[in-house]
């Protein structure tokens, strides 16, 4: 069987993404009773960023299907002392069936998954964040039903998870609407690559209309700390509130990838209100990501 990895929705076809919701949403349904289709696989975490949702989905769900998770904060690994990646990637190959990563870049994510004889998996780099993204087209199918050929709204940095918006745009043909404060664009490269299923600008209320998902993030992502308060004045106006959430779909749903910050990026009433799925958002990463392990060795 031919090694796959997952660094980005692209390494999935369609269909496949769509099999993994699908799948998803059925083990949800099953619960602590799904098969134990990972019976004595073991999954090594190679952690160098903080997790709560990533992390807990991801132990929790090797568990529930029967396998064992072992996790490797930046303390516990040799890597964070000097040791190249290619050679970890190498040593835990022989030891474990399956590898998670999340790290500070995409080039560290690729080095694992290149040296690697089993599946890679990105948990989140500083260009995608792959996982999340399967989490939120669940989520978009439980409420909303099929999306290809539907209008979504991203408000906000064009960061790692509205990159990741972008290719699920390109793979299920649906229309993103991207408004972000000047500088703050998506890498033109993926505009390129998906400009026939994006539109890009800079006005809140212009992505907002009409569309049928409003998403958003955190201005200033993990690593962006020093940024806090330059990117809070530059974002200024790009708060999903009642009012921007009004020029949406009469049935719009809200969602956020978590940790959101009341007040910035969202208010307390959209967040807390009737449109919000972010918290069916968060429990499916740990049904999509078990559809994912599921597919990928191979069960």
């Amino acid at each position: 069987m031919t090694t796959r990895h997952f660094l980005s929705l692209m390494d999935l076809s369609a269909d496949e993404i769509r099999g993994i919701i699908s799948r998803a949403i059925e083990l949800k349904k099953l619960g602590k009773s799904a098969p134990k289709t990972l019976s004595d696989y073991t999954m090594a975490m190679v952690f160098e960023q903080s997790s709560t949702r990533t992390r807990t989905s991801f132990e929790i769900g090797m568990s529930q299907l029967g396998g064992h998770a072992m996790f490797l904060s930046p303390g516990d690994s040799q890597i964070q002392r000097g040791e190249p990646i290619r050679d970890t990637a190498r040593v835990l190959s022989r030891m474990v069936d399956v590898i998670v990563m999340r790290t500070t870049t995409h080039q560290r994510v690729s080095t694992m998954a290149g040296y690697a004889s089993v599946p890679v998996i990105n948990a989140l780099c500083d260009r995608y964040h792959p996982c999340q993204l399967l989490a939120d087209l669940q989520t978009f199918t439980e409420h909303r039903g099929e999306i290809s050929g539907r209008t979504l709204a991203w408000i906000g940095d064009g960061n790692n998870v509205c990159h990741s918006w972008m290719n699920a745009a390109r793979q299920l043909d649906f229309k993103l609407n991207i408004a972000t404060p000047k500088g703050f664009e998506p890498d033109a490269d993926l505009i390129e690559a998906c400009k026939d299923n994006i539109s890009l600008g800079n006005d809140p209320v212009t992505a907002a209309t009409g569309a049928a998902c409003i998403i958003t993030d955190t201005w200033a992502s993990m690593g962006q700390e020093d940024e806090k308060s330059v990117r809070e004045t530059a974002f200024a106006g790009y708060c999903v509130d009642d009012d921007l959430m009004a020029h949406a779909a009469d049935n719009a749903i809200f969602m956020h990838c978590l940790p959101a910050y009341r007040g910035y990026e969202v208010s307390e009433s959209v967040l807390e209100g009737a449109r919000s799925v972010v918290w069916d958002e968060a429990e499916n990463r740990l049904h999509a990501q078990k559809a994912l392990l599921e597919l990928l060795l191979g069960q």
